[in-house]
C-alpha cells in the first residue's frame, strides 16, 4: 500500500464523507509552547473516522450483501455506506456494545446479530454466517481498502495545517494508525508518528516492541474501540514499517482527556477518541515546542455513561 491508494480513496470519498474540522486550544498551546491541531473525526458521518474506510471498501465491493463485526463505530459506518450504495448489511456485534451504537446501527438499516464475548469469537461467528448466507466480509481494520480510507483523515489534516513534527493516532486494530502513518511518511517524512492505546489493551505496544504479534482476549478498557484482541496481518507490518513508537495511557488518563476536550474544546469525544489527547495531557509524549497533530477518532458515547465516568473519577481542573 502507498499514498496513491489513499489519494484514490480520497477521490471516492469526495462529496460523500465530511471534511472534518481542525481545532486548537490556546491554553494547550501556551502550556507546551507549541501548536496542537486536533483533527475532529467525531464530526465525521456516523460520528467517527470509520465511515471513511467503510465507504471506500464498499464502493469497490462487487456484492449484494456485506457482513462485518464491530463494537459499534465500524458497524454504523458499514450500515450507512450500505444504505448509500444500496448494499444490504449484517453486523455481528457484542451484546455489551454501547446502546447508543446499537441504536444508531439499526437506524441505518442494518441487521444486527448479537453475541456473547465469553461464548464465541466474532470472527468465527462472522465466517459461519457469511458462508451460510453468501455474504462478503469487510472487517473493521485489516483490509487494504479500509486502511486507505482511514488514511484520508491524515491527508486532510496535512493539507490544511502543513508540516508537522509529530502525529498522534489512537490504535485498536491499527487501521487508522496504518493509514495515517502512510500519509504522514509520504507527505512529511520527518514527521514522527506515534500510536496510542490503553494500558489495559496494550497488545499493539507489545507487538511493536517485540516484533511478534501479541494478543489480549477481551481487554478490559473503557475505550471500547480499542478492545480488539490484536493487530491484523496487514496492519502489523504497515505499523512496523511506518510508525515510530506506540505508547499507552491509563484509564484515568483517558477520562481526564475526555473531560478536557468536553470542557475546553466544547466537543463530545468518546474514550477511544481521547487516546491521542491523553498522551499529551499525561506527559506520556513530550510535545514541547512542536507542531503536533492529534486524531480525535470519534464521539459516539452514551452521554449518561460519560457523565457517570466523570462523576466517579478524580478530575483535576
Amino acid at each position: 500500500m502507498d499514498i496513491a491508494d489513499l489519494r484514490a480513496a480520497a477521490q471516492r470519498l469526495s462529496g460523500v464523507a465530511n471534511a472534518t474540522p481542525v481545532m486548537t486550544s490556546r491554553t494547550l498551546n501556551r502550556q507546551w509552547n507549541g501548536q496542537v491541531f486536533f483533527k475532529c473525526e467525531n464530526f465525521q458521518r456516523t460520528g467517527s473516522f470509520k465511515f471513511r474506510g467503510a465507504y471506500n471498501a464498499m464502493a469497490q465491493a462487487q456484492t449484494k450483501g456485506v457482513l462485518t463485526y464491530s463494537s459499534g463505530n465500524h458497524a454504523q459506518a458499514i450500515a450507512l455506506a450500505g444504505s448509500l450504495l444500496r448494499i444490504s448489511t449484517t453486523i455481528v456485534m457484542p451484546d455489551d456494545a454501547p446502546a447508543v451504537k446499537q441504536a444508531a446501527t439499526r437506524s441505518y438499516g442494518a441487521e444486527i446479530i448479537l453475541y456473547n464475548r465469553q461464548q464465541t469469537t466474532r470472527e468465527q461467528l462472522s465466517q459461519e454466517l457469511a458462508t451460510a448466507r453468501g455474504l462478503t466480509i469487510i472487517p473493521p481494520f485489516d483490509h487494504p481498502h479500509v486502511i486507505a480510507g482511514q488514511g484520508t483523515a491524515a491527508l486532510e489534516l496535512l493539507a490544511e495545517v502543513g508540516k508537522l513534527d509529530l502525529l498522534l493516532v489512537c490504535c485498536g486494530g491499527g487501521g487508522l494508525l496504518s493509514g495515517c502513518a502512510i500519509a504522514a511518511k509520504a507527505l512529511n517524512p520527518q514527521c514522527r508518528v506515534i500510536g496510542v492505546e490503553p494500558e489495559q489493551a496494550d497488545d499493539a505496544a507489545r507487538s511493536f516492541r517485540t516484533g511478534i504479534l501479541q494478543t489480549i482476549h477481551n481487554p478490559d478498557t473503557i475505550a471500547d474501540g480499542a478492545r480488539t484482541p490484536a493487530l491484523g496481518k496487514i496492519t502489523f507490518p504497515l505499523i512496523r514499517q511506518n510508525v515510530d513508537d506506540i505508547v499507552t495511557v491509563s484509564e484515568s488518563g483517558i477520562i481526564r482527556a475526555m473531560f478536557y476536550l468536553w470542557e475546553r474544546l466544547k466537543i463530545v469525544v468518546e474514550p477511544t477518541g481521547a487516546l491521542a489527547t491523553a498522551a499529551i495531557l499525561e506527559n506520556i509524549v513530550d510535545v514541547s515546542g512542536m507542531r503536533v497533530g492529534a486524531i480525535i477518532s470519534g464521539g459516539n458515547v452514551d452521554l449518561m455513561e460519560a457523565s457517570q465516568l466523570f462523576a466517579r473519577s478524580e478530575l483535576h481542573r
